[in-house]
């Protein structure tokens, strides 16, 4: 969209141009002009088009008998027949390094002695989780089952079969000719796909309502081994799950939270590095797993680095733009790219809480400081990694300390296996006020934030 802007008032003023060096009549004037005015108009048009909000959302709170301090992790670790005194101790130090608290969750399966990783407890989580979140969105938003028309689950991990949309389909008796979709394998990026997705299916589908509902099912992804690479996982994934409600019907915009502005993907599974940073594999003794390996970080950056100027294209002011240009014309001699100040296009930033060194390093390429790490780094401390729907905690933690102030850009980035990198962004159409009190930060908002070194 930006090179035709470009190229059409390139070709506005070739044509001036030339009918100025001509001398010809001032008639021959109105075909440039009319160029102009048609692209400006069917510009309007596109942009108006399909409007989608994003009316409310939840997050699942789990209860505190599910909590799991440190040391009641640790002692538990030290009591499993298939870790030794070294994995013991690799566990306590990247806990202790991850940026996680102590009043994170696992789901129930995993406090057994030794932990229960079955289907059966796969499937008892999806229950807890998913119907807790999508119960509680029916309630906020008053809307019935019988009124969505589209439905998408993402889970990374956990594919059963019925399909988890058909589970919730089936559980409350959605309409038959519901659109239903399960995603899976997408990592923490799934949510932003998934909001990708259903924008793309509501823009042929007028007068609909989607929900989405995202969670990564621990239970199954549990690694009984000892290979540090695999053991990772282990260490910061915690139990979470958010349920969204989008719409492009009119009334929607009435009591609507956000305007839905744009979404972006960027596939970077091309490149063999980035493919298999993170990748499900068995270990030496056959057991499976998710291996993370040493270029984790630096392929989220070049990743980023990538999605960035796209991005930055859309939203950013021109002169941040111009600065950009610049900065690559002149690379050879100066040897420095420009970083743009997304400050001046987004107020607020919703970073993959994958652990304090992501989220560190994707704000170190943006050059953004504490303030705008603070949503991310707050919601590992207190939730854990919760896979793709750690932007709606973010959100909620925002909304929380009501700093989301009608007519502020939000910017939600999703960075997943593949590795991918995906966008959501976001404007506030309405004062969002009183939130503290029934989301999930309602009982330790006030002690948020805190100094995580």
């Amino acid at each position: 969209m930006e090179i035709l802007k470009v190229l059409v008032l390139l070709l506005f003023f070739t044509l001036e141009s030339c009918i100025i060096l001509q001398n010809l009549q001032p008639m021959f004037h109105i075909v440039p002009f009319s160029v102009l005015l048609i692209y400006f108009i069917s510009l309007a048009y596109i942009s108006k088009t399909c409007p989608v909000y994003v009316v409310d959302f939840t997050c699942f709170k789990p209860p505190n008998c599910l909590r799991v301090p440190f040391t009641a992790y640790i002692e538990n670790a030290r009591m499993l027949d298939f870790f030794d005194d070294k994995s013991v101790s690799f566990i306590s130090k990247i806990l202790h390094l991850s940026g996680l608290g102590e009043q994170t969750y696992f789901p129930p399966g995993l406090f057994y002695m030794p932990p229960k990783s079955g289907h059966k407890e796969a499937i008892n989580e999806v229950h807890m989780i998913l119907f807790s979140v999508f119960e509680n969105l029916l309630s906020k938003t008053n809307i019935s089952p019988q009124d969505i028309d589209i439905l998408i689950v993402n889970c990374s991990g956990f594919c059963p079969n019925p399909s988890l949309s058909s589970i919730i389909v089936n559980k409350y008796a959605l309409k038959e000719g519901v659109k239903s979709y399960t995603i899976s394998g997408m990592g923490c990026s799934a949510n932003s796909l998934a909001v990708d997705m259903a924008r793309n299916i509501m823009c042929t589908h007028d007068n609909s309502n989607a929900v989405i509902l995202s969670t990564e099912i621990l239970s199954t992804g549990w690694y009984p081994g000892r290979e540090r690479p695999f053991m990772i996982l282990n260490c910061i994934f915690r139990v979470g799950g958010a349920a969204i409600l989008l719409s492009n019907k009119k009334e929607a915009k009435r009591h609507a939270k956000y305007k839905l502005l744009w979404t972006l993907r960027t596939q970077g599974a091309f490149d063999d590095k980035g493919y298999y940073s993170a990748y499900r594999d068995e270990d030496s003794s056959g057991i499976t797993g998710v291996r993370l390996n040493g270029d984790v970080l630096q392929v989220a950056g070049d990743t980023l680095q990538t999605h960035m100027p796209v991005l930055g294209g859309r939203f950013l002011p021109l002169i941040e733009k111009l600065r950009f240009v610049r900065s690559v014309l002149m690379y050879k001699r100066s040897k420095e790219i420009y970083i743009p100040n997304f400050r001046r296009a987004f107020q607020h930033f919703c970073f993959p809480a994958t652990g304090k060194s992501v989220v560190r390093e994707t704000a170190k390429r943006l050059k953004l400081g504490d303030r705008d790490m603070e949503a991310a780094l707050m919601t590992l401390h207190r939730f854990g990694n919760q896979s793709s729907a750690s932007l709606w905690y973010e959100l909620a933690y925002l909304e929380g300390k009501e700093r989301v102030k009608e007519g502020d850009k939000v910017w939600q980035l999703g960075m997943g296996t593949g590795p991918k990198c995906n966008s959501v962004v976001m404007e506030c159409i309405r004062p969002i006020l009183g939130e503290a009190l029934i989301g999930p930060w309602a009982d330790t908002i006030n002690a948020y934030p805190l100094t995580i070194p």
